[in-house]
């Protein structure tokens, strides 16, 4: 019962022209197409569902298009490989994510190998695919370079036959070069990355990837994905110039592809571009931002206090701020004691979560158990970190401890005991007053970091038991 149309450049203007009527007027129910839906031209008489198939295509205008449509239209947006401001935004909150993990059955991982290009195993790639009764992809970053690789299949690899394909071909040709294509009338399709999204063919299980370093993350995954669609097992060979040196970013690019061969890893895998490349302004179209600066979980963390403190209307909960301890002493996990930087960084997020005396003990008793006995550094680190947890429940945001003393800070300058505070003051032996700027001092003489420690934990708990009396 339903009226579809679609709009692209492969639609003759008369039809193009008929989908826009109908749209204007409501008599078609669907239309499906590419940007060309995206123009000014378009007029919707009541549009209702959005669905964005292959997103890392559509730049921020383009989303920003869709908005500006209705604004209370629902929209649902389909990737194997989210940009990272996509990504960031579905992380953050802001958007609903659904990850769908599971394979096909009988689903082969496609089996992916990194290294400068040789002529010799270009060509006895390109042969076993050919002899195993399949097709082979070879892919340039640029139109340019299509030539060079006829070239070289004309001259290596006379037994097969090829075409090429790109975006500046009529739509005719590029359709008749498909088509031939699907129907395994030749062996190899040189193309430029037009191929990346939206083909299914079966029989194409190997691809050979020119100047792989050119290309982005989700471009590889995407290209990657257009093999290994059968019950066969298929070979993505990603090639280097051995002549050009490797930038850091594209190195770390080809790494990511190595290592995450397995199936359904498009998240993990944009996880990493998030990393790499940082998840940008995420309400503007500037796409390059300072996430690595403070680091993803960090920014995170920032980002989800926010949005919980715009969903609540208030500040964000008493559990998300931390205290700052500063007494002037190293407090770390030194590579000598853990040497593995990943085993380091997931020590640290496991002590930033820690919420209680137990929690610490056995997490110290877990250090001694797996690294050995303690190095000053560390037991300083969970020393700070005990008495982070007495600051918290002090309202205490600031210790600076020093020789000759300490100076607090409570949190917003308020405390909850005001009175009791008073009344320890006005009857405490030790040096102790509040200064008019609303911060604590503690007079006391402490030469040494473990004296400081332990003179900042006691004062910490003198003031969290006048708190608890409130």
């Amino acid at each position: 019962p339903l009226k579809l149309g679609q709009l692209s450049r492969m639609v003759s203007a008369k039809d193009a022209n008929a989908v826009r009527e109908g749209l204007t007027s409501g008599q078609i129910d669907i239309v499906i197409g590419t940007h060309a839906l995206l123009a000014k031209t378009i007029k919707f008489r009541d549009l209702g569902l959005i669905i964005v198939d292959e997103e890392q295509h559509f730049g921020v205008k383009h989303k920003e298009r869709l908005k500006e449509y209705r604004g209370d239209t629902h929209v649902l947006t389909l990737t194997a490989t989210p940009i990272p401001r996509t990504l960031q935004l579905a992380m953050s909150g802001i958007r609903d994510l659904s990850l769908i993990a599971t394979p096909p059955v009988d689903r082969l991982a496609v089996r992916t190998t990194v290294g400068p290009f040789d002529p010799v195993v270009a060509r006895e790639t390109l042969l076993r695919e050919h002899y195993r009764g399949g097709q082979s992809f070879y892919v340039a970053p640029r139109i340019r370079d299509l030539n060079g690789i006829a070239e070289f299949l004309r001259d290596e690899l006379p037994e097969l036959k090829f075409k090429i394909a790109h975006g500046q071909m009529g739509s005719g040709e590029l359709e008749d070069v498909m088509t031939a294509f699907y129907e395994g009338k030749f062996d190899v399709l040189a193309s430029t990355t037009i191929i990346e999204s939206g083909l299914d063919i079966p029989t194409a299980n190997t691809m050979l990837i020119h100047h792989a370093d050119m290309f982005g993350l989700s471009q590889l995954y995407q290209l990657r994905g257009r093999v290994g669609r059968s019950k066969q097992r298929a070979y993505a060979y990603l090639t280097t110039s051995p002549r050009k040196k490797l930038t850091d970013s594209a190195e770390r690019r080809l790494k990511v592809m190595q290592s995450l061969d397995t199936l359904g890893a498009g998240f993990t895998l944009a996880s990493h571009d998030l990393d790499i490349r940082g998840a940008g302004n995420l309400l503007g179209e500037e796409q390059s931002g300072h996430v690595k600066e403070v680091g993803v979980e960090l920014y995170q963390h920032m980002l989800e206090e926010a949005v919980a403190e715009l969903r609540e209307g208030g500040a964000p909960s008493e559990e998300t701020w931390s205290p700052q301890i500063n007494i002037g002493t190293s407090v770390l996990i030194p590579d000598t004691y853990v040497a593995d930087l990943d085993v380091r960084m997931a020590l640290y997020r496991r002590l930033g979560g820690l919420e209680n005396e137990a929690e610490l003990d056995g997490f110290a008793a877990e250090l001694v158990d797996r690294f050995g006995s303690m190095s000053s550094e560390v037991k300083h680190l969970l020393e700070i970190v005990g008495i982070k947890m007495v600051c918290r429940r002090a309202g205490i945001a600031k210790i600076d401890a020093g020789p000759k003393g300490a100076v607090i800070t409570f949190r917003n300058d308020q405390f909850v005991n005001p009175a009791g505070l008073v009344e320890f003051i006005s009857q405490s032996p030790l040096d102790v007053k509040v200064r008019p700027d609303q911060k604590f001092v503690y007079r006391q003489t402490w030469p040494g970091d473990k004296l400081r420690l332990k003179g900042a934990r006691k004062i910490a708990e003198i003031i969290a038991e006048i708190a608890a009396e409130a």
